[in-house]
């Protein structure tokens, strides 16, 4: 469901509304908004603080219904944890756990004052924006046609007011244009894949192109990849009957000769192994290993709506990995569009044979001014960082830098890890140039060394999302990462 969000300067308690939504910290201590419905209803709060049912523990949700002396009817009152601990993350908890509360409830509309919380080192517009991508994320309904939704004789929240002034009014827009970039990449990527192949993620593109003028967008089919030698990634897709596609998608917000920002983002769109095949058992996830496919295109959406003075390039190599009679072996030697060769020993290290020949396509195609790629890459950064931070590694300090700063401010964070020159010795081939797998130490870093081999004279840096791109589970969903953190860094490059 796509929320609607707008600013309002209202009283919490005269506001006429489905639900308020206030907040408490767990000391006692009530937020203004939440002393003003306290007083307003003859200490209705306060008397549930004082006999436990209302704890203030972050995240914990009462809800008060037709409170005597406020207008609205029912008041939602959200814990904050602790005042003096309270921090971004905490804050962005609290209001993704309002929001499922509040999409509980038979109710159409909400008025939140959780954003007047103080947040240390972070203004009332950046508190709205990451209350409302929060609102926004928690209402997220996977809506493909082939699992209607049946028809709700009760009402379903459709927009949430946030209680600001127009110095808010920023905060908000950047979280309208994200929000957009991130429902984009979460639909695409949850897909199932016999939908998502690569034919049709090139279409989703190209219709997004045909709706906004100041974007294009070019498609390679495998024919005409054969005639410019991309060896590498046509090999990743010999098995597969679904052809691969490069996706170009080009955006012009700033002066036609200024050098454009680019984006390019692993689309395997299903990955079973190749002949390297996995184990059976999780298999099904794989049709999010092109999540990083999803989450560039989603950070294009979101540079776009917001109309950013740059230039922006968004390539996306679209390729299913099937076992076939024609499909890549293990001991295969490919020639890269760059010219370097690869000698194949795993099938499943097949992201990074993708991605090595779209990088090398749009340095030398665009010759851009930033090259950042995103992939769902390996499994060992998922051993080293877990669920909660994408991996990141660049050789340019400064870039890694904007990068996790732009991480932290969005609440998308990444972490650093080392791509230092030693690493390299771990993919040396006697038969070609490179190996494409480097063995089981340190495996996140070494593919990460395999790009920075075909990114020389970039200034580049490679996400790795292994972890972040989708919740475990049989119904987990995509997450749309890393959108925010890159729409965050393209506003940054915007000014």
């Amino acid at each position: 469901m796509t929320l609607q969000f707008s600013l309002g300067s209202i009283a919490p308690e005269t506001v006429d509304t489905p639900c308020v939504v206030v907040g408490v910290y767990e000391n006692g201590l009530l937020t203004s908004a939440a002393a003003r419905v306290d007083s307003a209803a003859g200490g209705a709060i306060k008397r549930q603080m004082e006999t436990g049912d209302i704890t203030g523990k972050g995240g914990s949700t009462t809800l008060l219904f037709a409170p005597s002396g406020v207008q609205a009817k029912r008041v939602l009152v959200v814990g904050l944890g602790a005042q003096k601990t309270f921090d971004g993350a905490r804050f962005q908890k609290v209001n993704l756990e309002a929001a499922r509360a509040l999409t509980r409830l038979p109710i159409d509309s909400a008025v939140s004052f959780l954003a007047e919380a103080d947040v240390p080192g972070h203004d009332h517009a950046w508190r709205v924006r990451i209350a409302a991508l929060a609102a926004d994320y928690a209402a997220y309904r996977y809506t493909a046609t082939f699992k209607p939704r049946e028809k709700s004789s009760q009402p379903e929240l459709h927009s949430i007011t946030f209680a600001a002034d127009e110095h808010a009014q920023p905060g908000l827009d950047q979280a309208i244009a994200i929000a957009e970039g991130v429902r984009f990449a979460r639909e695409l990527a949850n897909l199932p894949p016999n939908i998502c192949n690569p034919a049709y993620i090139a279409e989703q593109a190209v219709k997004f192109a045909e709706g906004h003028e100041s974007v294009s967008c070019n498609v390679l089919d495998h024919e005409e990849m054969e005639r410019l030698k991309f060896g590498s990634l046509l090999a990743v897709g010999r098995g597969s009957a679904n052809k691969p596609k490069l996706i170009v998608l080009e955006y012009k917000g700033a002066a036609a000769d200024e050098k454009p920002y680019a984006l390019v983002g692993k689309g395997i769109t299903f990955d079973t192994g190749g002949i390297s095949l996995k184990p059976g058992p999780g298999m099904e996830e794989m049709k999010f290993d092109m999540g990083g496919a999803a989450g560039v295109l989603g950070a294009f959406v979101s540079a776009v709506k917001l109309g950013l003075k740059i230039n922006l390039v968004c390539v996306v190599p679209a390729v299913e990995n099937m076992p076939d009679g024609d499909s890549y072996r293990p001991s295969d030697v490919l020639t890269s569009l760059s010219g370097l060769t690869i000698e194949v020993l795993n099938t499943d290290a097949e992201g990074r044979l993708i991605l090595c020949d779209a990088l090398t396509y749009t340095a030398q195609t665009f010759q851009p001014k930033v090259l950042i790629d995103a992939a769902t890459l390996t499994g060992a950064c998922v051993i080293a960082l877990g669920k909660y931070a994408s991996g990141l590694m660049s050789k340019h300090d400064d870039l890694a830098d904007e990068l996790l700063r732009a991480g932290e401010n969005a609440l998308d964070r990444a972490w650093r890890l080392p791509l230092w020159d030693d690493y390299q010795v771990q993919l040396e081939s006697g038969f070609a140039d490179v190996a494409n797998i480097g063995g089981k130490n340190a495996g996140a870093i070494t593919a990460g060394c395999f790009l920075s081999r075909f990114t020389e004279g970039q200034r580049w840096a490679h996400l790795d999302i292994a972890g972040t791109a989708w919740d475990e589970g049989r119904k987990g969903l995509a997450t749309g990462r890393p959108v925010s953190l890159l729409a965050q860094w393209l506003i940054d490059r915007a000014g």
